[in-house]
């Protein structure tokens, strides 16, 4: 029995779907092990990347089995039937091919090589795996010295002579031999995918259905007039300033607040589909629990995508493969998504940027396109192939990881980012730096997923954004309406912004909102001294422009106007304003955690510990921590965590830069990500996360709690997660 089964483990790590005879037995088989060990080493990458369809051992290949989840194998699963009786395994592995798992005898029709180990294959079952140049043993792990090279003749078809790949496919005669053979033989023949084509516009097409109920959208809310998607406020930082007084900087806040998910349409609609891109990467460090996870988020992903959302599975490690197109989930796509997903191997380098090329090429080459569009890249290592390996950490400051990103992720109007790519840095030896870059650039997010347990949390709060998108392209104009006023400075984080010449109109390009999303704005101000026969001075109007995703209509929404009080007497002392006092804490704090960084990258950890201490005693004497504000009590937390996380060179390596960087991308953006091994450990995280995502991860949670096998692959982890931190 015990052979059997190794055999049949060895054919999963080895990808194939195997099919052996029925058996009277009802044995229960032993567990398979989940780690994988060695059988795919031998293997290309180009191979290990390929998804491989099946014929369903009936000889009609236009029908395809289920595919091989080498992950989670079954012993019910369809194309795969273990023997339970083991008492002829001794003998019978002399004579059976231990890659099929079918017999080998003289005279059968089939080519047979015996290597130097004594270990004998069927040829076609050996052709592969020698072509990409392995010259390893399947069984025994010995390296051969001599490999198939030789091309055969009629004669050697029974022997033991070396036989090469080269001609067996412009034999006749062994050609007729593998049709015959392949016309009888009852284990399934990997049927490999066709070459990737030079364009990726073979999109499926979207929904008609869809098309026509947005197109009724457009046209009832065309008739019927259409609510704002978005809130526009405004705080002074005082509500009265003296009439003679005049102010060099004088700060108000510019709120934004999308609407929430209950906003619908007449036709019932209330978000729109999504074009989704995922990047992963398969390297041989993910092999084992890591690959296992990231197919159960995807499986996740997967399932809560609708019928009018698209996606597209992108694998890289040494070289990058599309599974396939840009396909709609429906009960169709699922299926055949999750087949794809189940079938990686991990093997291979790290190639970062390739996966990034094919990921981009996909969204720039399809034919439609629906409203939103995202890439998610996961990478648990460091790109090998662009980016030059330095010990130098000074180089971590981002300037180098350019040549990560295709030119097409960035946007070429003036309208910030299109192709916003969310990265998630896996474990503690992925390239911190280089994913920040990746995410800053295109306008993304950087999550840092500490353990493997917490993988498809992060995913999920992800998706719970992108699949609640109510605003795009959103651009905000600040105008100054008195004439004596000019802007000094717009505070927006990463947002792109610019300040016109004649310093009386500000621009700030936001992008899309989630449902219930709120960016803060900054605005510094000059003010003159007031006139006696006006009692208040009016603060600059904002306007938002942007665009209805569902009716892809441009819209306007404006600011209720805003002015200061101009009392020619000073009266009583007037209050710093909460909602401007909390925004400049977020501010420093982010500013501090940056500087704090630059230190650490320096070997400086010292002084970047001082930076963070000196901004919390900053943030204790603000206003709002008096008052006990949520924020800056998260933000005095988050800020001791990174100092906790650079006690040492060792640990700032292994989590410290990681954990900084997550959090100057979530408050950069004004965005939620995942920092460290949990994705709700801080309220901060809770003041970005919007309800939906909030829901989406309630949801994966629940997920995760209900599946026994989730239960027996996260134990160990979670076991890891409840010990306490070294300090």
């Amino acid at each position: 029995m015990g052979s059997k089964w190794r055999k049949a483990k060895l054919a999963l790590g080895l990808n194939l779907c195997v099919y052996l005879p029925k058996t009277t037995s009802h044995e229960s088989p032993p567990p398979l092990d989940l780690r994988r060990g060695g059988a795919e080493e031998g293997f290309s990458d180009a191979a290990l990347l390929s998804p491989c369809y099946y014929g369903n051992g009936g000889g009609n290949e236009d029908n395809y089995c289920d595919w091989v989840r080498p992950m989670t194998p079954s012993p019910s699963s369809r194309g795969l039937k273990l023997s339970g009786s083991g008492s002829k395994s001794s003998s019978s592995s002399k004579h059976t091919c231990s890659i099929c798992l079918n017999k080998m005898k003289q005279g059968g029709g089939q080519a047979i090589f015996t290597a130097e180990c004594s270990h004998s294959f069927h040829f076609q079952c050996i052709a592969s795996s020698v072509k990409h140049g392995n010259k390893i043993c399947p069984v025994c792990r010995a390296k051969w010295k001599e490999v198939p090279s030789q091309a055969p003749c009629p004669n050697d078809l029974q022997g033991r002579l070396p036989i090469g790949p080269s001609r067996w496919q412009h034999d006749d005669l062994l050609a007729m031999m593998a049709r015959r053979r392949d016309a009888h033989r009852r284990h399934v023949v990997p049927r490999f995918q066709s070459p990737e084509p030079s364009m990726f516009d073979d999109d499926e097409l979207l929904d008609q259905l869809t098309l026509t109920a947005e197109k009724n959208s457009e046209n009832s809310l065309a008739s019927g007039g259409q609510s704002s998607a978005v809130q526009i406020k405004s705080y002074p930082e005082v509500s009265d300033l003296p009439r003679s007084t005049s102010c060099d900087d004088f700060s108000f806040l510019v709120n934004i607040k999308a609407a929430g998910t209950s906003r619908q349409t007449t036709t019932g609609s209330c978000r729109a589909p999504v074009d989704l891109v995922t990047v992963l990467d398969i390297s041989g460090s993910m092999a084992g629990t890591k690959l296992a996870l990231l197919k159960r988020a995807m499986g996740f992903v997967i399932q809560n995508l609708s019928s009018s959302d698209r996606l597209s599975v992108i694998a890289f490690s040494s070289t990058a493969r599309r599974l396939f197109p840009l396909r709609r989930m429906s009960d169709t796509g699922r299926q055949e998504a999750l087949q794809a997903v189940n079938s990686l191997v991990a093997s291979g380098g790290t190639n970062i940027a390739e996966g990034l090329r094919k990921g981009a090429k996909v969204i720039s080459d399809r034919k439609q396109k629906n409203p939103v569009a995202s890439i998610i890249l996961l990478s648990d290592g460091q790109d090998t192939y662009t980016v030059p390996a330095s010990n130098d950490r000074r180089l971590h400051q981002g300037t180098n990881n350019h040549p990560l990103i295709p030119p097409t992720i960035l946007g070429s109007d003036a309208m910030g980012f299109q192709l916003p790519v969310h990265a998630f840095g896996f474990g503690t030896d992925h390239d911190a730096s280089a994913m920040h870059s990746i995410s800053e650039i295109s306008g993304g997010t950087f999550s840092f997923i500490e353990t493997e347990a917490v993988i498809q949390d992060a995913f999920a709060q992800c998706i719970g954004g992108l699949l609640s998108v109510v605003v795009q392209e959103l651009q905000v104009r600040i105008e100054c309406v008195h004439s004596g006023m000019q802007l000094v400075t717009l505070r927006a984080g990463s947002y792109p912004t610019r300040i016109l010449l004649d310093r009386r109109t500000g621009i700030i390009d936001i992008g899309d909102l989630y449902a219930d999303e709120e960016r803060d704005v900054l605005v510094s101000v000059n003010i003159p001294s007031g006139s006696p026969s006006l009692p208040e001075t009016p603060l600059p109007r904002v306007k938002c422009v942007y665009k209805d995703p569902l009716t892809m209509e441009s819209v306007t929404t404006f600011g209720e106007e805003v002015s200061i009080g101009r009392p020619e007497v000073p009266g009583k002392e007037v209050g710093m304003s909460l909602e401007v006092d909390r925004q400049r804490n977020r501010l420093r704090a982010a500013e501090a955690m940056a500087r704090a960084r630059a230190f650490a990258e320096q070997g400086d950890l010292n002084g970047a510990i001082s930076i963070l201490e000196n901004c919390r005693r900053l943030l204790s004497e603000s206003a709002s921590a008096k008052s006990l504000d949520r924020l800056c009590i998260a933000l005095d937390a988050e800020l001791k965590e990174m100092q906790e996380r650079m006690a040492s060179r060792h640990v700032y390596e292994a989590s410290g830069r990681a954990y900084i960087l997550s959090g100057l991308s979530s408050h950069s953006w004004q965005r939620a990500t995942t920092r460290g091994d949990s994705t709700e450990r801080s309220s901060l995280v809770q003041a970005y996360q919007t309800p939906s995502m909030a829901e989406m991860l309630t949801r994966s949670q629940a997920t995760l709690l209900g599946s026994p096998s989730a239960q027996r692959l996260l134990q160990p982890l979670l076991a890891l997660r409840s010990q306490p931190k070294p300090r």
